[in-house]
């Protein structure tokens, strides 16, 4: 049950807009509430690909890849998530017959990530209050 009712909050948040979003708690605390993290960061993969591009200005699919140490196909998965929710732009090209693939946040990305970053921040603090 706990398992639906998660699934439905994240269709919840895509749905109304999510990531630029920070709702608050029933309690009225802002970024406290762990459900309200922005789903389309939180994974380890897609939050390496956004924390590495917010530190370079971009970065190729093989740098990428080597960075986080995950397949082709699981990094060309969540980056191409992280390019629908206009998060990152990819950019394809050729360099010479060798197929070159280069990744640069966007300044939507830019905004979720510190957004992702102070949620998290005030989750933490919250927990070490209690």
């Amino acid at each position: 049950m706990a398992a639906e009712h998660a699934r439905s909050r994240e269709g919840e948040s895509s749905r109304s807009g999510g990531p630029e979003e920070v709702a608050s708690t029933a309690s009225g605390d802002r970024g406290t509430n762990p459900a309200e993290l922005d789903q389309l960061i939180h994974g380890r993969v897609r939050l390496g690909i956004v924390s590495a591009l917010a530190v370079n200005e971009s970065l190729s699919f093989t740098e990428l890849k080597d960075l986080l140490e995950t397949s082709d196909g699981n990094l060309s998965a969540h980056a191409r998530r992280l390019e629908e929710g206009g998060y990152v732009v990819c950019e394809k090209s050729f360099e010479g017959r060798v197929p070159h693939t280069e990744y640069r946040l966007t300044d939507r990305g830019r905004r979720a990530l510190k957004k992702y970053l102070d949620h998290m921040e005030a989750l933490i603090e919250r927990v070490r209050e209690s």
